[in-house]
């Protein structure tokens, strides 16, 4: 089994060579939109970023990623050094920059910026943070439902790196990620301290039994807005949804497992360790919520 898929695999796009880049506020081309080597984010992953999806002009949740973006810079002590309407002034700025109107993918970064000198501390920082907004046409392409494998890496107690940080810092999840590639999948299921069913490495994780949605409890994951507006539609549209604590044995007996994330939005899942999940295709609770999100996308 090596014909690896992704979870933010998309359709190769021309257009992306040519694209500008929004880094400290000036628009540079790909080829010219280079940080320094002395740069914090570069040298030891220390900075936060969001990723967000353009649909029909629209960036979808903008509010609710702008507020975990400045969130986590307040938590790690990191001044962005710009406004919330600034920071949104210069995306749809570098949008409009790029002609771009849909089916459009951002990661917006921002570092501590560039040290001093080549150490850890965080007063070596001195410059101001470094900001960058990339932003690529971006399409999914799943060939077909995504396959997981269990890892022993787990996702880890606030006090050790906060699951809910989204910081640049993502070594325990590629590590993960190369663990389940070793095994033969595409992505891994990650576990939590205490050996209940978490999230994987890129994605926070759903599954279906007996028309029921279940996700893990929250706690050692993290905080995802798609994962937040999953659990808000099945309130709403009365479909039983619970947040709690769940083992592999439930697990690999669901009768549909998916993934959520803002660039797939809700992707099947169609084995998990070997064992095929439901029918091993995009199940009929996971296509509904699919319909639900498109529609509050849409709104």
């Amino acid at each position: 089994m090596t014909d690896h898929v992704s979870t933010h695999q998309s359709t190769e796009d021309a257009r992306n060579d040519d694209i500008l880049i929004w880094v400290n506020g000036a628009l540079k081309p790909k080829a010219q939109a280079l940080v320094s080597v002395y740069d914090s984010g570069f040298m030891l992953g220390d900075g936060v970023w969001e990723g967000m999806r353009l649909y029909n002009n629209r960036w979808a949740f903008l509010d609710d990623h702008m507020d975990r973006l400045f969130e986590a810079a307040r938590a790690i002590d990191l001044d962005i050094g710009m406004t919330r309407d600034a920071l949104v002034a210069a995306l749809l700025e570098t949008q409009a920059a790029n002609g771009m109107t849909t089916d459009a993918h951002c990661r917006l970064m921002v570092t501590r910026g560039v040290k001093t000198r080549p150490f850890q501390h965080p007063k070596l920082s001195q410059q101001g943070p470094t900001v960058v907004i990339l932003i690529e046409h971006s399409k999914p392409n799943l060939p077909r439902p995504i396959r997981l494998a269990t890892v022993p890496h787990l996702r880890g107690l606030p006090m050790t790196q906060d699951p809910k940080l989204n910081s640049h810092s993502k070594l325990n999840c590629i590590l993960a990620c190369i663990a389940a590639e070793k095994a033969g999948a595409d992505e891994a299921l990650m576990l939590d301290v205490h050996g209940f069913v978490n999230t994987t490495n890129a994605c926070n994780f759903f599954i279906v039994r007996k028309g029921q949605v279940w996700t893990s409890t929250g706690d050692y994951c993290m905080n995802g807005i798609t994962r937040q507006k999953v659990i808000d539609l099945c309130r709403a549209n009365d479909i039983p949804v619970f947040e709690k604590n769940f083992s592999l044995v439930e697990t690999y007996s669901a009768d549909e497992a998916f993934l959520t994330g803002t660039f797939g939005a809700q992707t099947p899942v169609g084995s998990i360790d070997g064992r095929v999940i439901g029918t091993g295709d995009l199940g009929p609770v996971t296509t509904r919520l699919r319909g639900l999100y498109k529609a509050l996308v849409g709104a």
